[in-house]
């Protein structure tokens, strides 16, 4: 259970959220639509209606010919947070629990975070959940009523889909008209080609990769006769879970993790392992905090 009251802690990292939202240009986000804004762009030549008050009169001055100032439309910096929802991320602790490291909650509150630290900033967010498509949360009311709001959707979500990871991605980036920050919250657990297609679609924007990984996934308890489950497919493997097969999954779980970072390299998007068993504010300051 997500309690509302973590985003009230979230003002121990002022200082350097500032930095953060410095590297995306704070407030203000350039455009090639042209408008009354505050960023001079170029001149044109004046045609018959266009508004006199554009006019350059030291331009004409110099070349006695009347030329219109034209500016750079400037917008809010938008940050859209993906949420995956797939059956994988419904792992760790009794959701029922407060305190538990549950992984779609502690996914969950990254993005929360994220998109209350934008509306502290007088900065627009977008909040989705990533399933066969997306999923869009938030009501384009960027205020912080809002994000409490959404804390009561995500208690209420029940992340059991199989993710088009994907499709997904490549639909919720035809929705993105500027440039923005990007968080995608996500255990990757999909074929690393299919991520980075899905990930190259949102690459033009400012990209931040949280994997979220829970304890048990990185030291499984099992040991002996084992069934497995796959969540998404509603499939199980049993096996005998020796140090044999014990090693083989951790070279495994490492090298498409090793992967995944590998894919965020090359898209110059930023990546960071999460650990759902660490503290949720020290997690949240290496995500947020270049």
């Amino acid at each position: 259970m997500i309690e509302p009251a973590f985003l009230d802690e979230l003002a121990r990292y002022d200082a350097s959220l500032q930095r953060r939202v410095e590297t995306v240009q704070q407030g203000h986000q350039r455009s090639t639509d042209v408008g009354e804004g505050l960023t001079f762009s170029d001149h044109r030549n004046y045609a018959p209606g266009d508004d006199t008050r554009l006019i350059d009169w030291r331009v004409y001055a110099r070349t006695e010919e009347l030329y219109i100032k034209q500016f750079e439309a400037e917008r809010n910096l938008t940050v859209h947070v993906l949420v995956d929802a797939s059956a994988s991320m419904d792992f760790g602790g009794d959701r029922a629990e407060v305190g538990t490291p549950h992984k779609f909650e502690y996914a969950a509150k990254l993005g929360l975070g994220f998109a209350s630290l934008a509306a502290a900033e007088h900065n627009d967010f977008r909040v989705s959940l990533l399933s066969e498509t997306f999923d869009r949360l938030d009501r384009s009311r960027t205020s912080q009523g809002e994000v409490l709001r959404l804390v009561d959707v995500f208690n209420e979500t029940e992340p059991a889909a199989e993710t088009y990871f994907q499709r997904a991605c490549e639909d919720y980036a035809a929705t993105i008209d500027s440039k923005s920050l990007v968080l995608v919250v996500s255990d990757f657990l999909e074929d690393p080609e299919t991520v980075e297609a899905g990930l190259s679609a949102l690459q033009r924007n400012d990209l931040v990769l949280a994997h979220v990984i829970a304890p048990d996934e990185l030291d499984p308890p099992a040991r002996g006769d084992t069934i497995f489950r796959d969540p998404e497919r509603d499939t199980k493997l049993r096996t005998y879970f020796g140090s044999h097969v014990e090693r083989t999954y951790r070279d495994r779980f490492q090298e498409h993790r090793d992967e995944i970072e590998a894919i965020a390299d090359r898209l110059a998007a930023r990546y960071v392992a999460v650990d759902t068993g660490a503290d949720f504010f020290d997690s949240f300051g290496e995500v947020w905090v270049e």
